[in-house]
């Protein structure tokens, strides 16, 4: 199973856990498997065509997913997948 560590914005929507174990042969199955299991993440991290949210940043091992195989980066049981969430905005 990988390890998926859970940005504190997404902790309210898994139980406050910071990590969790998904099992999946790749990136799409792994963040499918936190949406099944926490059904509230799924708008936060897939918009209605399947696709990764644009402001969602996925990384596995420190290397981002859009410069690997995207959501079909393969994933091994000790991987971790993190996520993180785009930041924009604030105050002049």
């Amino acid at each position: 199973m990988a390890t998926v560590k859970i940005p504190p914005v997404l902790r309210p929507s898994v139980g406050g856990a910071k990590e969790i174990e998904v099992e999946g042969a790749n990136v799409g199955e792994v963040l499918r498997g936190v949406a099944e299991r926490h059904p509230s993440t799924q708008s936060q991290l897939f918009q209605e065509s399947g696709e990764l949210n644009r402001y969602v940043n996925v990384y596995v091992n420190d290397e981002d997913v859009r410069v690997l195989d995207g959501l079909e980066t393969a994933i091994g049981p000790s991987d971790t997948v993190v996520i993180l969430p785009a930041m924009a905005g604030g105050a002049r």
